[in-house]
């Protein structure tokens, strides 16, 4: 009896051992997913011989990952695809189970058929994709026929989102008088659309306003100068509108738009300029050395340091008597009185004064000369001067007997003036001007 167990159980060690394997079904054929793209079959599960635990099998899954399109408006829930497996002969002996991110609340699982539905609209831009687990039970014991597997279902980008300008409106200057291609600033739209998947992200630049002034690279953003010489004492801002359009600019693109604000920056381009060729000024005599007798000014269409203006008299004829600084609040030039005024000696001088900048930018100068000059004419004005005597002081002799009334000297006084007034005795300021009696 012992011996007819032991071949028995050697007999049964065979069959298991040995005999299954070549029993096996040839692999499954290949099956298509909702992606429509073909998946392997396998599938670990139990044998239903009776044995006791898990044989491994080919594992009999149909996947390997599913899609969801975003933003789904539909009535009825949206199919996502199907779970199968080989262990499934259509007689309602295995159950489908779903766990994971959104199983249950996002995601349903038909439990007899496998088929898997969204229950509501999802958002790419908020998730992007969800990982869940899968498992077939035996429908009466609720045992396991296979380990639990893993799969993802990935939301399909749609063309939801339009391009944006996060650092929006923009702020730039270039300089004045720039050369065409000159770099002004960038500009960056981000799409929050998928970048890999179609053209929903690729963005294309355009200027909607702005034009001939700049232009913008489609591909960077990049902004330029696209007319020479744009002058900024002609026009100093400008105000440029780019749109940032995804689908690669394509007809049903979405579109975002900002504004750069574009001020030309200021070049020493201009010379300054007399508002005149004469100046006629008038100076008393009396003016005291040092003082300022005058005021002249050449007006610069420049501003900030390109419009500082340095006078010069030109040697001759004021060049000794007059000087010249400039005013740094208003950039005027003061003529200073170096020696004193004489009527009786010179009554006028006239000089020129040279206006040039400060600054010199070489890239100019075959403009012309960055300079200008005027003429001034300055009078002198006579003041009435009280007489002067002759001498300084007077000696005079007199006998101690002299009758009154005997004229014992004389002094006299003259007036410098041009009128030449009479000096008068009685005139207090001309006291002594007249002849001495006891």
């Amino acid at each position: 009896m012992l011996t007819r167990n032991c071949l028995l159980l050697f007999l049964w060690f065979l069959f298991n051992e040995g005999s299954v394997s070549s029993l096996r079904p040839p692999s499954p054929p290949l099956s298509r997913s909702r992606t429509g793209r073909e998946h392997p079959r396998s599938l670990v599960g139990p044998m239903r011989n009776g044995a006791a635990g898990f044989q491994r099998v080919k594992r009999g899954w149909v996947w390997n990952q599913f899609f969801v399109l975003e933003e789904y408006m539909g009535s009825d829930p949206q199919y996502v695809g199907k779970l199968h497996t080989d262990l499934d002969k259509g007689d309602n002996a295995v159950k489908y189970t779903l766990s994971g991110e959104g199983a249950g609340s996002i995601f349903t699982i038909d439990q007899t058929t496998g088929d898997i539905h969204a229950l509501r609209s999802l958002d790419r831009e908020e998730k992007p994709y969800y990982t869940l687990r899968a498992q077939a039970v035996d429908i009466d014991t609720n045992r396991p026929l296979e380990p639990e597997s893993e799969f993802v279902i990935k939301v399909q980008d749609i063309n939801d989102n339009e391009p944006k300008f996060l650092e929006g409106p923009y702020t730039a200057s270039v300089p004045e008088m720039s050369p065409v291609g000159t770099y002004v600033t960038q500009v960056t739209a981000t799409d929050a659309d998928d970048p890999t998947y179609g053209n929903s992200a690729r963005v294309v630049y355009s200027i909607l306003h702005g034009q001939p002034y700049f232009s913008v690279d489609p591909k960077t953003g990049v902004i330029k100068t696209a007319l020479p010489n744009m002058d900024r004492e002609v026009k100093e801002q400008y105000q440029v509108l780019i749109q940032a359009k995804d689908m690669g600019g394509q007809l049903g693109g979405l579109a975002g738009t900002t504004t750069v604000n574009i001020t030309l920056s200021d070049v020493n381009d201009n010379p300054p300029r007399f508002s005149k060729s004469f100046f006629h000024l008038r100076v008393p005599e009396s003016s005291t050395v040092g003082s300022a007798v005058g005021r002249i000014k050449a007006h610069d269409l420049d501003i900030g340091r390109n419009a500082e203006v340095e006078y010069n008299i030109v040697p001759g004829d004021g060049g000794a008597m007059f000087d010249i600084t400039t005013n740094e609040h208003n950039q005027e030039g003061i003529i200073i009185l170096k020696r004193p005024l004489d009527y009786e000696t010179k009554k006028a001088y006239t000089f020129k004064v040279d206006a040039s900048n400060a600054h010199l930018d070489p890239r100019f100068q075959s403009f012309g000369a960055f300079k200008d000059t005027a003429t001034v004419k300055i009078n002198v004005l006579d003041v009435d001067e009280p007489p002067v005597f002759n001498k300084p002081s007077y000696v005079m002799d007199v006998y101690e007997d002299t009758p009154a009334g005997t004229i014992i000297g004389a002094v006299t006084a003259q007036d410098l003036d041009a009128s030449s007034s009479p000096v008068r005795p009685n005139d207090p300021s001309c006291i002594g001007n007249y002849a001495f009696r006891l």
